[in-house]
Parts: C-alpha cells; structure tokens; sequence
C-alpha cells in the first residue's frame, strides 16, 4: 500500500487573497473562549502583573522558523498582557525535561509533544479540547494521525501544531553515473543501487541510534513492510516474533552491510545532514531540511565541482515497498500545557493567538514546507505553488501516516517502546551481528514487559 503519492495531485495556484478568504474563520474563531473579546477591546487581558509565559520548544531544523517565534514573543506578550518567553532545546532532550518538570512539579508552563507523547504524560497535562476544538473547525480539521497522537480518552490533551514527513534526499547525478534515473521502488531495488554506490565511497547514510525521528522514521515502516508489527489490533498482544519481522531484519543485516555508512549507529538526526551536505552521502531518509538548508546556504554548501548541492538533490522519493506493502511513519508536533502551572488561562490564550492565521502563516512561511500544518487549510496556502518541485511532495505528508503502535491504538504503551528505542535496537542489534532471529526474540521479550507486565 502506498500511503502518500503527491505528485499525482495538482498543486493549485492559490494567491493571499483567496487562502485568506479559505481560512478566514481561523483568526477569530479559532480563538474561541476569550480572546475574540480581547481582540475586540483592543486590550490586553488583566492578568496578574509581571505574568510570565515560559515554553520550550525543540531547536527547529529550519533556524529561520525559529527566529521567527522570537520574533513573535514580543507581539505575543503585548496581546496577552504576559510576558512571552521561548526556550529552544535539542529535540532529545524534550522528553527528559517533561519527565523532570511534572515529577518536580515546576518548569515550563507550555512544552512542546512529539510524536503521541501526550498519552505517556495524560496524568501531567491539561485539557486544551476548549481551544483545540475551535482551531480544528476553523481550519478544516485536524489530519487524522492527531486523534491518535493528541487525543486521549476524547480530550484533547495538547494542541495540535504541525507535522513533519520524511522523504530520501538523494545525489541526481550519482545516481545517474550507474545508470539509475528514478530512485528505487522496492527495498530490494534499493540495496542494489546501493551496494553500487558504497563501493564508489558513496554510501546510504541512516542514524540508527537513540535519536528521537531518524532512526524510528526509518525502522518502523522497515517493520510494517515486511509484515510485523508490534502487537495485534487490540494493542494488547505482542506479536512481533513473526516471519515478517525476522525478514525485516535479515534484510537490514544486509542493506546495512552492503549499501550503507555502518558509522550510522552511533549517529543522531543532526549526523546524516551534515554528512549529506559534505558529499559523503548518496542518500538519505530526511525532512526537507536537507533541501531547504543546502538552497539557503547554496554558497557555501557546494558538491565535489564547486556548484551549489541543491542543484544536485532530489527530494521526491518516498521509502520504498516491501513484501506487505509501503508505509510512512511521520512525526506530529503539539504543544501541551503543565498541570502545575499557575499560569494555564494565559497558556491556553496564547496557544490561540499561536494559531490566528496571521501568527501562524508567518512561521509557515519561515518553514518552507518542512513542518506543515496541523490542519488541512494549509495545504491550500500559496507557499505549494512557489516552493521547489522536489518538495512539493511534503504537501499532503500529513494524510496518510501511520502512528507509533500501528496496527494497535497508540496508547501510552506504544510511546513507552518508542521512547525505550525497542524498534531501533532491534535492528541495531542485527546489524552488529546478532542473529535475526535472536534480535526478534530480545524484541518480542521487551515489549512483553511493556505491553502484557
């Protein structure tokens, strides 16, 4: 099954004025609950003096969608009456800060969710449905894979916020010398071109560590290809210990050997880019951000000729299939706010002046298709008919995800054996030599623990 085929849908032209028009319910309605009415006044609201607003977010692999949120906090704390303060982290380090933050009881009022984090943190966190459910009217609703990433037990324990795909960026033109002028379909495919390419020192680059969206980007649907999966549809029994699995992995044993950098394992989701933009790299499974960044810096990110890399990327290729089918795993972002906090009526107001389409458009833009939008209206802006062709692929990334726990529901379990990297380590495992089956033994034993202990 292929999950996500965007260059078969046209793009529309779609100028300022008729998204405005598209979405024009956004800014007010989707700030249902009180701040219309502040937005009427043309006041502030009368929040304690010196209120102040502090969330941590990831550090975004665009800088620039970055810069625009610090940009933003001062327009914020005007409209609010708070002050607005961001904090930026490394990605890995989101989770230990919510674990630290709700078991002290103090931190950050507003922390961003990766991924269906809010299930493993329900006990920690707000209900935000009166200020995610206006958002999603609005905006043309939520995409699917937020009912399953921010919503549990029918309450919307973060606001939805946006969406990272994944595609292989990969070298045009060494592709080409071997005489491979589409990427490959199949997994099997993909080995072949890739053991040509390594023995030319142009090898696959994967991270296959315990980094938060590379390695899991990249294992998961390796898993669902072949046919395993975690657990059955109830997301109660483990059943992992199949023949699909165990082929999974002999298959990763050798791609891993024979197509890709082997230096991957102990790599972080900063690793492959870096490597990729220094021409050691033939392709890889990545965000957008190899593209946009090699654009923006086309002066200095340059191939072995001297000319701009970008000219050189092709950013269209989706995962490829395997004997079950083709998958995507992609990575949804919220925003959640603190149970402790003695500040959630502020919180909950900026999320909504977050999510006015005149604030969020702005950091939209800043992105250049690498996180799209929570909800469907985006896909409609006038940035997919003038961004590059090799990325127009991100524009529809969000509809067909599959999510962490897949085919069962994904619960609190299913973000436990994310977050303990069972997945990746099984793979892990087997490329460093443990027999396949026994890597699917160890797996199968841990997520026991997880789902049936």
């Amino acid at each position: 099954m292929d999950t996500l085929d965007a260059e078969k849908t046209p793009i529309p032209a779609v100028d300022r004025r008729t998204f405005i028009k598209v979405s024009g319910a956004v800014g007010l309605a989707a700030a249902a609950g009180g701040l219309e009415g502040i937005l009427a006044a043309k006041r502030a609201p009368a929040y304690a003096q010196g209120t102040k607003l502090h969330i941590v977010r990831w550090n975004d692999f665009i800088p620039e969608a970055d810069v625009e949120l610090r940009r933003q906090a001062p327009e914020a704390s005007k409209a609010l009456g708070a002050e607005v303060t961001f904090e930026f982290i490394n990605a890995n380090d989101l989770q230990p800060r919510i674990t630290a933050a709700i078991q002290s009881g103090s931190g950050a009022d507003i922390i961003q969710m990766l991924w269906n984090w809010p299930h493993l943190y329900a006990g920690g966190i707000v209900d935000l449905s009166d200020v995610a459910e206006p958002i999603g009217k609005a905006q043309g609703g939520f995409y699917d894979v937020f009912n399953s990433a921010a919503k549990v037990g029918g309450k919307w324990l973060a606001v939805p916020h946006s969406i990272v795909g994944n595609a292989i960026a990969y070298r045009r033109s060494w592709h080409a010398e071997i005489g491979v002028t589409a990427f490959p379909k199949t997994w099997d495919e993909w080995r072949q071109v890739g053991k040509k390419l390594k023995a030319k020192g142009r090898p696959v680059g994967q991270a296959l560590g315990h980094s938060f969206a590379d390695p899991p980007t990249f294992a998961y649907p390796l898993l669902w290809d072949f046919g395993g999966l975690e657990t059955d549809k109830s997301g109660k029994k483990v059943v992992i210990n199949s023949k699909g699995a165990v082929e999974s992995v002999k298959f990763m044993q050798a791609f891993w050997k024979d197509a890709c950098d082997e230096g991957g394992l102990a790599w972080d989701d900063t690793n492959n880019n870096r490597a990729f933009h220094a021409g050691e790299l033939s392709a890889t499974l990545n965000g957008a951000s190899i593209y946009i960044v090699a654009k923006r810096q086309k002066d200095k990110i340059k191939d072995e000729k001297g000319e701009p890399m970008v000219q050189d990327i092709e950013h269209e290729a989706l995962l490829p299939a395997g004997p079950a089918g083709r998958f995507s795993l992609y990575y949804p972002l919220q925003h959640a706010v603190m149970k402790y906090s003695k500040n959630q009526k502020p919180a909950k107001d900026f999320l909504k002046w977050l999510h006015q389409k005149e604030n969020f458009e702005k950091w939209f833009e800043a992105n250049g298709a690498y996180s799209v939008g929570s909800t469907k209206v985006w896909e409609e802006h006038a940035l997919w008919s003038k961004v590059d062709k090799p990325l127009r692929i991100f524009r529809q990334a969000a509809r067909n995800t599959l999510m962490l726990g897949h085919a069962g529901p994904a619960t609190a379990k299913a973000t436990e054996s994310y977050t303990k990297y069972v997945v990746v380590d099984m793979f892990a495992r087997a490329v460093q030599g443990m027999k396949a089956e026994d890597a699917v033994r160890w797996a199968e034993g841990e997520l026991k623990k997880i789902y049936e202990g």
